[in-house]
């Protein structure tokens, strides 16, 4: 009677009952393993790899603009593309005898700005030119100087990079320059 309630209790759980018959097992199917990587050989002992000479990277510089990619993105609203200013407004930057000033006071112009009367090829301007130091690096305010120097008749010299890192240097945090100061 044991008997007969355990297999009720098991087939009511789901589970078979015994079967009273036993069957011959059916030989099992060998499962292929992985073989082993020798890598463990390898690992002991490394390969030794051939070493590549480095190549040297060049220093990180950063990427300066041409200066006519400067003076047509940045100066061209106010000075025009070519170079002759709005009348009364900006002055022109054309055969202007700005040009010839020193390297240095046309720096300190693009760097920190020009603000107050301005007399320019016998016409006076009285408007504020924005400081450009923030948004160009050493070489491309050298590179837009020299080409407003050398564009439109005008003949004024090359100005360098290392020029305008001095001049920044020199006068950091500096307002809008006053015609009288330069």
């Amino acid at each position: 009677m044991k008997y007969a309630w355990m297999m009720a209790l098991l087939v009511a759980c789901g589970d078979e009952a015994p079967k009273t018959e036993t069957k011959k097992e059916s030989p099992k199917k060998e499962v292929a393993k992985p073989k082993k990587v020798e890598a463990v050989n390898k690992l002991s002992k490394p390969t030794p790899k051939k070493e590549v000479a480095a190549t040297p990277k060049p220093e990180a510089k950063a990427s300066a603009r041409t200066g006519e990619q400067v003076y047509t993105q940045v100066c061209v609203t106010c000075h025009q593309a070519n170079g002759e200013g709005m009348t009364g407004v900006y002055p022109p930057l054309a055969g202007s005898e700005w040009m010839a000033k020193s390297n240095e006071t046309l720096i300190k112009i693009v760097l920190h700005g020009l603000m107050g009367e301005v007399e320019v090829k016998g016409a006076k301007y009285n408007n504020v030119m924005s400081p450009w130091g923030s948004a160009l690096n050493d070489a491309e305010v050298a590179n837009v100087l020299t080409y407003v120097r050398t564009s439109w008749g005008n003949t004024g010299d090359a100005v360098k990079a290392d020029e305008v890192k001095a001049v920044r240097d020199a006068n950091a945090g500096h307002a809008p320059w006053q015609a009288s100061e330069l």
